[in-house]
């Protein structure tokens, strides 16, 4: 967060603890706080079917579940399926324990796994999808986009830096400029962002259906609590600890 974000959440925080008839901000405010900033006010009195319940407590613990079987993930903190902000019908939180600058190849296809961890969970446990997955397709297209494109972190493209697509340029003859690199190579570009998608969309699948049973155990637990933070999920799968740690080239 900036420092406009530092501000809003300390505000709110402050806020919720006068309404609580507080003299100090504690650490549950905070906490409160940053899920508001982030995911907006809830909506309790947002009425959702049961079905459509169902498939947002098991969406969300896919992604949870996904991340918390993946090295180079941020940390699993809270699973809600209350509704908040205008249109999350629920949502998985996971918080970075220190500031990072860099990530590597390895911790962004991690990333994308645990974003396609919901629809994952969908398949194997309805046997169907549902359109709720549609921002975590958008976010795991443009990382790949991102790998592929400007990161050279595809062995098929290779260490090639291709600018982001601009609008047309028109010249003084009413011509449009041309693009930046052939149709064979956007065919290629393309290929090989399905690929990584593909990859790890099945990555998540396997994931999800080695810990079937933990998933149905977590979303009974979800779906009568409506919120699970990570230290109760990780009980309720046993696990006792972090995956092992990305090890460096020096390591």
């Amino acid at each position: 967060m900036v420092g406009a974000d530092l501000a809003n959440l300390v505000n709110e925080a402050a806020l919720l603890a006068v309404r609580r008839k507080k003299k100090e901000v504690g650490m549950a405010e905070f906490e409160e706080a940053v899920e508001r900033v982030m995911a907006g006010l809830e909506k309790k009195n947002r009425l959702i079917n049961p079905e459509e319940r169902k498939i947002v407590a098991y969406h969300e613990l896919g992604h949870a579940i996904v991340a918390l079987n993946l090295p180079g993930t941020d940390p699993v903190q809270k699973i809600s399926i209350v509704p908040r902000g205008i249109a999350a019908l629920g949502y998985t939180m996971q918080v970075p324990t220190e500031d990072r600058f860099l990530m590597r190849k390895t911790e962004l296809l991690s990333k994308i796994a645990t974003l396609l961890g919901g629809r994952a969970a969908e398949e194997i446990v309805l046997g169907d999808i549902s359109t709720g997955a549609h921002n975590d397709l958008s976010k795991a297209t443009e990382i790949a986009r991102s790998m592929v494109k400007e990161y050279g972190m595809s062995d098929a493209v290779g260490q090639v830096y291709f600018s982001r697509e601009k609008r047309p340029l028109f010249l003084e003859t009413g011509m449009q400029g041309g693009g930046e690199y052939s149709e064979a190579t956007a065919q290629l570009i393309d290929k090989e962002i399905a690929q990584i998608l593909s990859a790890q969309y099945g990555r998540a699948l396997e994931i999800i259906r080695s810990h079937r049973d933990n998933l149905d155990k977590a979303a009974t637990v979800l779906l009568e609590k409506e919120k699970i933070d990570g230290k109760e999920l990780k009980a309720l799968m046993g696990i006792t600890e972090d995956p092992a740690p990305i090890k460096t080239a020096e390591e």
